[in-house]
């Protein structure tokens, strides 16, 4: 898995590309969970990521909670068939704020 973080216009934009599993899915963790403590509004692009597992998307819905808890926005944006696939079985996709591009995500 990649990781890149930047900021635009306030909004911290993480892009992932790979596969996002157990062996990825606690740099995820820890990478999210910075965003929230600091109370950053977060835009998760996910436009590469190949594959993702349980493990993955539950670090896709601490941060989505945290962010609850913080009153800070929290979307995931340009979602990749494979990730559409496991949010739409988990029914996350009723849950999650989601975006079809970053720049969608932006504006919301």
């Amino acid at each position: 898995m990649n990781l890149n973080t930047s900021e635009i216009d306030g909004t911290m934009v993480m892009a992932l590309a790979g596969e996002v599993d157990l062996s990825h899915s606690p740099a995820l963790r820890k990478a999210l969970m910075e965003l929230m403590f600091e109370r950053r509004a977060v835009v998760v692009d996910l436009s590469a990521v190949t594959y993702v597992d349980s493990s993955g998307v539950a670090g896709l819905v601490e941060a989505y909670q945290m962010a609850r808890t913080n009153g800070t926005r929290f979307v995931l944006a340009a979602i990749s068939d494979p990730v559409r696939r496991v949010l739409q079985l988990a029914r996350l996709d009723r849950v999650f704020s989601l975006a079809d591009s970053v720049e969608a995500a932006l504006k919301g």
